[in-house]
């Protein structure tokens, strides 16, 4: 039997981290107990931790080093499954990457989501030297997700991964092109039956296969606040507890907006502190060391803020300019006091929750880098949540104080940055102070998550979930979805051909789910480029899929349309299509023109609310 024709085993988790990422398994097993124990295990992942020293880790560094000619001795860069590699992937990346930083590819997650470059243009190492050929982060996601494949592989000899059901997670706030070039970068490296899903969900779905008591943990008119702080974005999800058929269950609510802001821009912040302690020791960097000192910063800011560390100061050392400096290095301290200030400061600030982020006045010339927030105060960003992304969620789902601001019962923290007790403490006592100003009991932590392995085991747990085994988190969409069509009348100078609004998404079609609309089919222009016009409705919940609604007035709300030209070859024709919709587990509705031969063009929007 084929790869491609064998039934999945296994299904798959992959975190495609900003700093780090994994994967997580499960065993399908048709026929289990839907109730029994998804047993998820982690994926040891063989990686170079040293030249020629091949060790498995339960993580691999987002990490990617471009050696020079006399980096690494030949042949020390050989991995079991390919022997003349000549690139490093994960720890060993990273450790060189401490060392030569303008070789090193790191944040290219978060270069994937910037809307502003080519991200299919090489454009990582950032700020390499000259000589140094760079790649695109479409390019980077491939090699991180093809090591995943080949470490799997390595691993599990009789299950072959292409053969395997696989979920990829993605920042919930993500955008369209950024989640199609993450299925870009799967596919090329060897991905096949891939689902995405978004992050926060994923860790939910950790929490819940590591609770199976979760119902007596939570109860219905719960409202969780998912807080996800990685290396390169913060991600904020309200998922609320409810009641279907007598039964607990779980509906996402409202999920926050792209903001680029994590990690990374602590350890620049630490290493700008760093660089004014030298400055005024008389010792000035320039932006190479600038960069070493940046990634210096990261190691030692991660052992300060180990759990049980007792450290108060870590050394950081970076290359001199020349000869001159004693040893060739410049030697400095980071001290967990400076931490401390800058998370409290900068990132971490007691606010009220009527304070919205700052909107940065800004140079009218910029180097074209990452789009990071403007600013860097993650408890503003929250309050923005809680007191204006979450009011698109329909009425009645959302806990809510006298002023408005949604109240969550419970926060669930997910990333590596909320390793740190001192930032958990943080956002929980600026949430419980909000929450005293509405009169509403203090938000309780959700205990057992595992910050840096949860979202790959949450996204295997949801495979599992999708074949009946676990609980699934409700994700209906808020409204229903129409496109328009012309009607066949003869042409009437001064007056358009009247539309009506074909129903392709019925309100509460649940995410991860898809429809076909049976016996009706329309012509669609093919070959040159048409607009297609789209409208929606938060009242007409009765529509189904297929229904036709003429003269619908002002009943229904238009979006901005869109104008496509669809591939057919040489020729230009109207073809007889039907529809099938599909609403993807990150939000977009997915609209396939299907012909009678085969053929399929797809119409994608988004279908979550956001608030501009």
């Amino acid at each position: 039997m084929s790869k491609k024709t064998q039934s999945p085993r296994y299904v798959i988790g992959i975190d495609l981290g900003t700093t780090n990422s994994g994967a997580a398994y499960a065993e399908i097993r048709p026929g289990a107990d839907p109730f029994a124990p998804a047993n998820v295990e982690l994926l040891p992942i063989p990686q170079l931790t040293n030249p020629g020293e091949v060790r498995d880790e339960d993580l691999l560094p987002s990490f990617l080093y471009l050696p020079g000619p006399s980096d690494f001795p030949a042949g020390s860069l050989a991995l079991p499954w390919d022997e003349t590699r000549d690139y490093v992937v994960g720890r060993l990346a990273q450790k060189r990457g401490v060392e030569n930083a303008g070789r090193l590819v790191s944040s290219a997650k978060s270069w994937l989501s910037h809307s502003a470059v080519d991200r299919t243009a090489p454009l990582l190492p950032f700020r390499a030297p000259e000589g140094v050929a760079k790649i695109s982060p479409v390019e980077a996601s491939r090699r991180y997700l093809d090591h995943l494949r080949q470490a799997w592989d390595a691993k599990m000899p009789d299950a072959p991964f292409q053969a395997q059901q696989v979920l990829v997670t993605v920042p919930a706030s993500f955008d369209a092109v950024a989640r199609e070039l993450t299925l870009d970068a799967a596919r090329q490296a060897g991905y096949e039956n891939i689902t995405l899903l978004e992050e926060p969900q994923a860790a939910f779905y950790a929490w819940l296969e590591r609770h199976p008591d979760w119902r007596q943990r939570v109860a219905v008119g719960d409202l969780i606040l998912v807080v996800d702080i990685g290396g390169g974005t913060t991600d904020f999800t309200l998922i609320a507890v409810t009641e279907a058929n007598g039964e607990l269950s779980l509906s996402r609510v409202a999920v926050g907006e792209h903001i680029l802001l994590g990690g990374d821009n602590v350890d620049l912040a630490l290493a700008g502190v760093v660089a004014l302690r030298l400055a005024e020791k008389g010792t000035k960097i320039d932006s190479r060391q600038h960069l070493a000192l940046w990634a210096n910063c990261r190691v030692a800011k991660e052992k300060l803020l180990e759990p049980g560390a007792k450290a108060k100061e870590q050394a950081v050392t970076i290359l001199g300019k020349g000869t001159g400096l004693v040893g060739g290095t410049v030697k400095a301290m980071l001290l967990a006091s400076d931490i401390e200030q800058v998370l409290g400061a900068g990132f971490l600030p007691a606010v009220a929750s009527t304070e919205m982020p700052a909107h940065q006045r800004r140079a009218g010339l910029q180097e074209l880098g990452l789009p990071y927030a403007a600013d860097p105060a993650i408890t503003r960003h929250m309050a923005r949540f809680l007191r204006q992304q979450a009011a698109t969620a329909e009425h009645g789902a959302v806990r809510r104080g006298p002023s408005g601001l949604a109240c969550p019962t419970h926060v669930l923290f997910n990333g590596g940055v909320l390793n740190a007790d001192l930032v958990r403490q943080r956002i929980l006592t600026t949430l419980n102070a909000w929450l005293g100003e509405e009169g509403m009991p203090p938000v309780k932590a959700l205990a057992g998550e595992d910050l840096m392995h949860a979202v790959a085991r949450g996204a295997a747990y949801y495979g599992l979930a999708r074949t009946g085994r676990g609980v699934r988190i409700r994700g209906g969409v808020p409204r229903t979805y129409y496109v328009a069509v012309e009607s066949a009348m003869p042409s009437i100078p001064g007056f358009p051909a009247p539309i009506k609004a074909l129903a392709v998404v019925p309100f509460g079609m649940e995410e991860g789910t898809d429809t076909r609309i049976p016996g009706r089919e329309f012509g669609l222009v093919v070959g040159q480029p048409a607009e297609f016009r789209f409208f929606t409705s938060a009242s007409r919940k009765n529509d189904q899929p297929g229904d036709l609604i003429e003269d619908f007035g002002d009943a229904l709300e238009e979006l901005s349309p869109m104008e496509v030209s669809f591939d057919a070859g040489e020729t230009t024709e109207v073809v007889p299509v039907s529809f099938e919709s599909i609403v993807t587990e990150t939000g977009m509705l997915q609209l396939w023109c299907v012909a009678r031969d085969g053929r399929r063009w797809k119409l994608e929007f988004n279908v979550r609310e956001r608030v501009q």
